[in-house]
C-alpha cells in the first residue's frame, strides 16, 4: 500500500489518557498550518443510538474537527454499544473486525485530505480480533505513530515500552505528546525529562490538566513543526 506520510497514529501508554482530546486539538494545530486534515476512529466500543444508530462520542469529536464534512459509517467502520475491548464488544456484537474492511476506509479518507488522523482504541497492543491487535493495523496501514503519554506514576515505562514496540514493527515514532492526568503527580517536570533524555522522538507539547475538552486550548500546546518537517514516506 502507499502511503505519502498522510496517516498518523495516535496510541495511547494507556486507555483513558486523553488519545481523542490530542487527536482532536492535533487535527485543529494542522489545520492552523492550512493542511487539510480528516479523523478517523476505526474502532469504537461505548455507543449510544442517535437517530437509530450507534453513535460513539469520539468519533463524533474527531468528525466534528476535519475540515469537510464525511459521513460517520466512513470514519468509525466499527462501532459497538458496550465499553469493553473491541474484540470482545465484536464479539458480543456478533462481528469479526477485519484490518481489510478497516483499510478500504483508511483508503478513501486518504483520497480526501493531507493527513488522517487516526485514533486507536486502548494501547498499543490491545486485541482487535482473535489474533490481531491494534499495532498490526497501524502496520498494515503504514502509519506513523504519535504517542499520547498519560502522565501518572509509571508512565516513563509505559512511554519506553510502548515506544520500543512501536519501532519493533518497523514504523516511525512521529513523537509524543505529554498529557496531564494527574495534577499532584509527584516532580512532574523530572518525569517528562526523563521521557525526553531516553525517547529519541520530538515531544509535541505538554498539556495540562483541563476540566473540559478543548481542542483549541491543546492546539495550543502543540507543536506540529517536527511533523510538517519530517520527510514523506513512500512504500
Amino acid at each position: 500500500m502507499n502511503n505519502s506520510r498522510r496517516g498518523l497514529f495516535i496510541t495511547g501508554t494507556d486507555t483513558d489518557v486523553g488519545k481523542t482530546w490530542v487527536s482532536a486539538g492535533l487535527m485543529l494545530a494542522l489545520k492552523a498550518q492550512g493542511k487539510s486534515v480528516l479523523g478517523m476512529k476505526p474502532i469504537a466500543a461505548g455507543a449510544v443510538q442517535e437517530a437509530g444508530r450507534l453513535r460513539n462520542k469520539d468519533a463524533l469529536r474527531l468528525q466534528a474537527q476535519g475540515t469537510h464534512p464525511v459521513d460517520y459509517a466512513q470514519l468509525n467502520p466499527y462501532v459497538f454499544a458496550p465499553a469493553m475491548a473491541p474484540h470482545l464488544a465484536a464479539e458480543q456484537s456478533g462481528e469479526r473486525i477485519t484490518i481489510e474492511r478497516i483499510e478500504r476506509h483508511y483508503v478513501e479518507l486518504a483520497k480526501q485530505a493531507d493527513y488522517i488522523v487516526v485514533e486507536g482504541a486502548g494501547g498499543w497492543l490491545v486485541p482487535i480480533n482473535e489474533r490481531q491487535t491494534m499495532a498490526d493495523m497501524a502496520a498494515h496501514l503504514q502509519l506513523e505513530v504519535i504517542i499520547v503519554v498519560g502522565l501518572r506514576l509509571g508512565c516513563i515505562n509505559h512511554t519506553l515500552l510502548t515506544a520500543e514496540a512501536v519501532r519493533t514493527r518497523g514504523l516511525r515514532l512521529a513523537g509524543w505528546v505529554a498529557n496531564t492526568l494527574d495534577v499532584r503527580m509527584s516532580r512532574l517536570p523530572q518525569n517528562i525529562l526523563a521521557i525526553q533524555q531516553r525517547l529519541d522522538a520530538p515531544l509535541l507539547g505538554v498539556i495540562p490538566h483541563l476540566p473540559a475538552f478543548s481542542p483549541e486550548q491543546i492546539a495550543e500546546q502543540l507543536d506540529v513543526q517536527p511533523i510538517l518537517r519530517a520527510p514523506s514516506l513512500c512504500f
